[in-house]
């Protein structure tokens, strides 16, 4: 793959472009990976700096990717657990540290986007290969029916569980790669560079739907008959893709309805997660915690408890509501939204819902498919999960974020980037 791991630009930009790729690769892998190559980028960056390459540092945008490191160190200030507010920005000081990386590198992120996003897409498309590889291979070890990869032994956190992904944080990495070959094939036009494109969709498709996360599902749903018709095409083109697109979706909501395992997991378990949990139940809904969650947010609701607060003051009120599992797991409250609130309060959701609307400006404003994907991604799973208290998904934050905002620091105008696609021709010279 020639034009993916060699390109024509200095020594410097060489390195860091390997960095980039590598870190992309990195992210549905072990989170000791991507610490090691950020160190390292991190390294290469401050040694190879020059007054000539860095992009303006203060400004709204840099404050903006900043934002929510920013609202975790001033809410540390009135904490009620400091240990554990530390400990909070460990995990993200990558958010602070990857717009100040993108600043003082001289790469031209918006010149090698595509090679990157293709690089990325390609390891995802190789990482779903190797779990339906594990689970096969664990299904004749054990002389189980091959059926038997449809059942929940094989879905969501069972079919991560090889390469220790959260379902959810991995499917959004899933979520990127689909869309962007999508939105590749689409451009191609030699059948050969069609059917390659073709088949890591599909392949990307199958493991979204053995993942089930019903948040990523929900987005993608959103996106494929909606955005990406309104982004890439128009006229009658637009109107078939919708056609076909909405065809396909009808067949897979058809698909999942008729599937057990599937029907529990994005029925009957949504209907759980919705409706208040009764003592006889094992797992406690998602309501249920947002109701504790909620009775404590109005006690303080203007600047929250602190950074680090979280967990110690859910714990207690989940044995007093009767919420043994959460209780003994010591689960969060599943909400980016009223984690915030809890945490910093009103002040730091707003600053949140500012950085997300931030987001979402640039992307319609450079109709930026990938871009608003990503936003949509958060946007929706922060409804039902932390993502930005746990490592994997603070780095797919922080990274992607920051990759899609300098895309357009060259730019001169705000016309639209064009996408740049490669063919699989291309890719092997």
């Amino acid at each position: 793959m020639r034009r993916l791991f060699f390109i024509e630009d200095t020594l410097t930009n060489k390195i860091s472009y390997y960095h980039l790729m590598l870190l992309m690769a990195s992210l549905p892998f072990d989170m000791f990976y991507s610490h090691l190559i950020l160190i390292s980028y991190l390294v290469h960056t401050l040694i190879h700096i020059s007054k000539n390459g860095i992009k303006p540092v203060f400004n709204l945008r840099t404050v903006a990717l900043q934002s929510v490191f920013f609202v975790t160190l001033l809410s540390t200030i009135y904490t009620i657990n400091k240990p554990v507010a530390f400990n909070e920005w460990g995990k993200q000081i990558t958010i602070f540290l990857f717009p100040l990386l993108f600043c003082l590198n001289p790469l031209d992120i918006k010149k090698y986007r595509p090679q990157l996003l293709l690089s990325f897409a390609l390891v995802c498309t190789a990482t779903i290969l190797y779990l339906y590889f594990d689970a096969f291979l664990s299904i004749r070890h054990y002389h189980l029916p091959y059926s038997i990869i449809l059942s929940s032994h094989f879905t969501n956190h069972n079919f991560s569980q090889p390469i220790n992904m959260h379902a959810t944080f991995f499917s959004m990495q899933l979520g990127i790669a689909l869309i962007y070959l999508l939105s590749v094939l689409i451009k191609q036009r030699a059948l050969y560079n069609k059917l390659f494109y073709l088949a890591c969709c599909g392949i990307l498709a199958l493991g979204l739907l053995q993942l089930s996360s019903k948040s990523v599902i929900i987005a993608l749903f959103i996106i494929v008959n909606a955005a990406l018709p309104y982004f890439l095409l128009q006229g009658k083109r637009r109107l078939r893709f919708m056609l076909i697109s909405g065809s396909f979706s009808v067949l897979i909501v058809a698909a999942i309805l008729s599937s057990g395992t599937f029907r529990d997991r994005f029925i009957r378990d949504l209907k759980n997660d919705l409706t208040k949990s009764t003592v006889d139940e094992v797992v406690d809904s998602r309501l249920a915690r947002w109701g504790v969650s909620t009775k404590l947010i109005v006690k303080s609701p203007v600047i929250g408890y602190g950074a680090g607060s979280e967990i110690g003051l859910l714990h207690d009120r989940y044995f007093d509501s009767k919420l043994y599992n959460s209780f003994l797991n010591r689960l969060n409250t599943h909400s980016e939204y009223l984690s915030f609130l809890l945490k910093s309060g009103i002040i730091g959701l707003a600053v949140y819902i500012f950085t997300l609307a931030f987001g979402f400006n640039i992307s319609l404003r450079q109709k930026d498919l990938l871009f608003f994907t990503f936003m949509l991604l958060v946007a929706i799973v922060s409804i039902s999960e932390d993502f930005l208290d746990v490592d994997k998904g603070i780095m797919f934050y922080a990274l992607f974020f920051s990759f899609f905002i300098f895309s357009y620091e060259t730019s001169i105008s705000n016309k639209p980037e064009v996408l740049r696609t490669y063919s699989v021709k291309d890719c092997y010279r």
